[in-house]
């Protein structure tokens, strides 16, 4: 009798022991379906993530094309700036194109026309054109036997607490402007949507600039600026000429090679992928153009951007 209810006892507690193992058992399997579940969840949002990109990118990469191609189509009558738009599908695709040389162009444009674009931002003449010596010297090579410390240029560095000196060579991208010894902040990043490194051109082209650049031309009054710019479409050059005064020294109606294209994505209402692509064009190569710079900007989040984003 001892002996049964002994076996009887330790069933009962084996039973237990199973039970709690079960239990254990039931909770790491729940545990493991949650990480796999949440791992497809993830994986999902990447692959989403994924092709919408690679999307955007394709149809990017179209509008640089469709771009290119009304670019070099008639040759003898190159557009200076454009716009068009198609859609595809759901998603519509806008495309601005527009010749680089309507920019300001950090390595080539000369002294005035660099302290004319300060003078515009409301910068005192003197001032504007101290900005304008410092931008100049930076890109301008050494004179034999002046390079490193001793140069009276970098010594102005040296002097102010930097730990480099002037490139004495071109600019390599806008954004190095903030380099530049003593120029604001603030007045850096204001001019950097008007100033270029591509166009490898001393003047301005008038048809297409904005209005900024075009208050930069020396001897530009506010009255001819007005002017200007509600005639520039289809005067002839010779109205131009006469409305720019001096400044027609600084200005072209030329496009030059150089381009900048602006592709908008929109693939839905909340959803707009923007791509800012400067293309050289290659009339006599084998290739039609060659991409210069290529940035993206995500104006609003992907869709497995904002998932992760909630999930943080």
């Amino acid at each position: 009798m001892r002996s049964f209810k002994f076996f009887r006892s330790f069933g009962n507690r084996s039973d237990g022991f199973i039970l709690v193992a079960v239990l254990w058992l039931l909770g790491a399997l729940a545990m493991l379906a949650a990480i796999y579940a949440l791992y497809v969840r993830e994986t999902t949002y990447v692959f989403v993530d994924q092709d919408e990109r690679l999307e955007t990118q394709g149809l990017a990469l179209a509008g640089v094309e469709l771009a290119a191609y009304q670019l070099t189509a008639n040759p003898n009558a190159r557009p200076t700036c454009g716009r068009f738009n198609f859609p595809l599908g759901k998603v519509e695709v806008t495309v601005d194109f527009r010749a680089e040389n309507s920019r300001i162009d950090l390595n080539m444009a000369p002294r005035e026309l660099l302290a004319g674009l300060f003078i515009a931002f409301g910068v005192q003449r003197d001032t504007a054109v101290g900005y304008a010596d410092r931008i100049v010297a930076w890109r301008t090579p050494a004179t034999a036997g002046t390079s490193g410390p001793t140069d009276g240029e970098t010594s102005l560095y040296r002097s102010a607490g930097l730990n480099y000196g002037p490139r004495h060579a071109p600019f390599n991208h806008v954004n190095e402007l903030g380099l530049v010894l003593g120029l604001p902040p603030d007045f850096v990043d204001r001019a950097l949507p008007y100033l270029t490194v591509y166009s490898g051109q001393p003047e301005v082209n008038v048809l297409c600039a904005a209005p900024e650049v075009l208050a930069a031309l020396p001897g530009l009054t506010p009255e001819r600026l007005h002017i200007l710019l509600s005639q520039r479409a289809g005067a002839p050059q010779d109205i131009l000429r006469a409305q720019l005064g001096i400044g027609a020294q600084y200005a072209t109606v030329q496009p030059g090679n150089t381009n900048r294209v602006t592709v908008d994505v929109r693939l839905d209402a909340n959803r707009h992928v923007r791509s800012e692509v400067v293309i050289l064009l290659l009339p006599d190569d084998t290739e039609p153009y060659r991409i210069q710079s290529w940035r993206d900007e995500d104006t609003e989040p992907l869709p497995g951007e904002a998932a992760n984003a909630s999930l943080r």
